[in-house]
């Protein structure tokens, strides 16, 4: 057994609430929800269901892990819980404690795939603080652990807590009381999401090494990794668990995905030319890595930006000399307009469809959100 796994990992204390609330109580709290509640609904959902997984086990490691993950919820935006929240509201839903359920749902996924992320680029930090392959990497270190032992620990938890978290998150969605069909519904919509991100997730990887790579393949793998789980399944969820028709709910997918599309072409900008305090991201890991974005698809065009990518630019002066390239050639700006012109088209989409005035006023709301955001 290596240095790095033969001492028994012991986790610091992190206190979750003592007495977190039961679905009991969060519904007598729920009635007549708006968004601001029933985040704080939510909030508590998670809470509970980590607790419970927390009590469910006699693994000291694994009840570590899980006060580690409950930790890694601080600061998170609740997207997705509240594009639920969202649809559920304007189709009539009165289900509050339910809707907040759904949401949590949403967000155990979330955290998983960006767990799974972290894991593929590299990443050790998350909102400015270690992640949990940083967190377990550097108790390894701290023990003595080689670097490379240690780094792979980290990583091996990361899976480990991203496995357990996509779990969740279906179990979660098992509970839901509501009728049977519409729950049978929902689950499909989380499957095919995972599934999406799943291989989405698969084209990010392989794609920069693939030669005629277009930027309408781009687009198709940020629909995947992105777009689905995060705006289409939401949206379309909420719609059902309200009782919306399933062919609303069916518009709302396809018109969620374009503004998911257009929320990660506007993640990509920010990704190269945001403001790293605002963002709480580099704005080099993406062009050091390689990786193929909505700027490098469109900017490959221009020479000025073509002759920079045959080779992964491993240098910060590499990396400048291809922002300034991508700048003048205007992939930045032929980015924005694409952006817009997606969430043009879902808005059009939802208004020809029919869906109620105040889930378009919503996704207005929404739209401009994903287009003017700056983290």
């Amino acid at each position: 057994m290596s240095s790095a796994t033969n001492v028994a990992w012991k986790a610091p204390e992190h206190h979750l609430p003592a007495n977190s609330p039961s679905r009991s109580s969060a519904r007598a709290a729920g009635a007549d929800a708006g968004w601001p509640q029933t985040s704080r609904l939510v909030d508590e959902m998670i809470v509970d269901i980590i607790t419970g997984s927390i009590d469910s086990t006699n693994s000291p490691q694994t009840r570590g892990l899980w006060r580690h993950i409950a930790d890694s919820f601080e600061g998170g935006k609740r997207l997705r819980p509240q594009l639920v929240w969202t649809s559920h509201a304007a189709f009539g839903g009165t289900n509050d404690e339910e809707c907040a359920v759904l949401g949590a749902a949403f967000e155990l996924l979330h955290a998983a795939l960006m767990i799974h992320d972290d894991v593929i680029d590299g990443d050790l930090t998350r909102r400015g603080r270690s992640n949990i392959a940083g967190i377990y990497g550097r108790s390894a270190i701290e023990r003595g652990a080689p670097e490379d032992e240690a780094r792979q620990l980290g990583r091996s938890v990361a899976i480990v807590a991203g496995d357990m978290l996509l779990a969740a998150a279906f179990r979660t969605v098992r509970g839901l009381r509501c009728p049977e069909s519409v729950r049978r519904r929902i689950e499909e919509l989380l499957d095919r999401a995972v599934a999406d991100a799943a291989s989405g997730e698969l084209e990010d990887i392989l794609i920069p090494g693939e030669a005629g790579i277009s930027l309408g393949d781009v687009l198709e793998m940020e629909r995947q990794k992105t777009a689905v789980y995060s705006f289409a399944a939401p949206l379309a969820a909420g719609a059902l668990l309200a009782g919306a028709p399933p062919a609303e709910a069916a518009a709302l997918e396809l018109l969620g995905e374009k503004i998911g599309i257009a929320y990660q072409v506007i993640d990509d900008v920010l990704g190269t030319f945001g403001d790293p305090g605002q963002t709480g991201k580099s704005v080099t890991s993406d062009l050091r890595g390689g990786k193929m974005t909505t700027l490098t698809a469109i900017g490959r065009r221009d020479p000025r930006v073509s002759s920079q990518l045959h080779t992964v630019p491993y240098t910060d002066d590499d990396v400048e000399a291809l922002k300034t390239a991508l700048h003048q050639a205007g992939a930045d700006d032929s980015a924005l307009a694409l952006a817009h012109e997606l969430v043009t088209e879902a808005l059009q989409d939802a208004a020809d469809a029919g869906l109620p005035p105040q889930l378009r006023t919503d996704l207005t709301r929404i739209c401009n959100h994903v287009l003017h955001r700056e983290n």
